[in-house]
């Protein structure tokens, strides 16, 4: 194989601002959601909270995952869209410098942003622009590129326009094919609620590997605990995976549940502690580690990411203790 993780999710600028509860209030955010804005909305955000920005970066949720996974000693590749802007080029340069193969079409009108709202408590809310990636079709994916490689990782944030839901269902119409492993990540409670019955048939027909936390899982399986949910979705993948924060997470594989306690670290910005976890999830099941090790391999790296700002680790050394 030539890639261990083939992903796809929304290009985006990663814009982190600084602000409290009041400030959500006034801009009628609910706290811990991912809103979807228009063209409008997003120079309304960077006009009222360009005061407020700690840091930028070429990032959104998948981009996030491809880079930890090469950041772990993982091949890695990566397919969105990008504007041909300052931007998109920024953005295609940073994969590169990172490890991972830009497979990037070019075109619309703006290379996406996501701005990443942080209270106090460290939780974040996130105000979305697509931009660009949202025209992914279903002819820009490289087939050639996804064939070869050992898992297809999609995000749920793809399942919010046409273009990019058929550029899904071909992506892994083709991993289910030529044999490669499709993980899922269920991204966001809003995303699920948005589209339960669409992600219940996905996880159904298409999945091998499930992964969403405590909130996202019980919303698609219809059970107000995470036990319950990790055994409900076990009945439809090889693989399913409930994180519950700081009180670990399930991952069950047929009858066999292992419970992954999570490390205990002082958070300072929770942002791409689930896009980490995947990474670390991903690259121990290409590296072929039981699924206890796998689990806790990711609960490590998904500590390591919220001792810091920013959604991404500059580099992760992993002790012996940890695999």
């Amino acid at each position: 194989m030539v890639f261990d993780v083939f992903g796809m999710c929304n290009a985006l600028v990663d814009v982190q601002v600084r602000v409290d509860e009041k400030m959500l209030s006034e801009l009628g955010l609910q706290k811990g959601g991912m809103f979807l804005i228009d063209e409008a909305q997003r120079g309304f955000l960077v006009k009222h909270l360009a005061h407020s920005v700690v840091h930028s970066e070429a990032g959104g949720s998948g981009a996030n995952t491809m880079i930890g996974v090469a950041l772990l000693g993982g091949r890695a590749c990566y397919t969105s869209k990008v504007a041909d802007d300052e931007h998109g080029a920024i953005y295609r340069r940073s994969l590169s410098d990172k490890g991972v193969k830009p497979n990037l079409a070019i075109g619309g009108d703006s290379t996406g942003v996501s701005f990443i709202l942080l209270t106090p408590d460290a939780q974040r809310t996130m105000c979305t622009y697509l931009g660009a990636s949202q025209q992914l079709r279903p002819d820009e994916v490289n087939v050639d590129d996804l064939r070869q490689s050992r898992y297809l990782y999609i995000t749920g944030y793809l399942w919010d326009t046409e273009s990019q839901k058929q550029a899904v269902l071909h992506a892994m119409q083709e991993a289910n094919k030529a044999g490669v492993r499709v993980a899922f990540s269920l991204s966001d409670l809003f995303c699920v609620r948005r589209h339960k019955n669409d992600f219940q048939q996905l996880l159904e027909q298409h999945v091998d590997v499930l992964i969403g936390n405590a909130s996202e899982a019980q919303e698609l399986s219809g059970t107000d605990n995470p036990h319950h949910a990790v055994r409900l979705l076990a009945d439809y993948c090889e693989i399913a995976v409930v994180t519950m924060d700081s009180r670990g997470a399930l991952i069950q594989a047929r009858n066999t549940v292992h419970e992954i306690p999570a490390f205990r670290v002082e958070a300072i910005d929770a942002t791409g502690a689930g896009d980490m976890y995947a990474a670390g999830l991903l690259y121990g099941l290409c590296a072929g580690l039981p699924l206890d090790a796998a689990g806790k391999l990711a609960a490590y790296t998904a500590a390591q990411v919220v001792t810091k700002m920013g959604a991404r680790l500059d580099s992760i050394e992993i002790p012996e203790d940890v695999l």
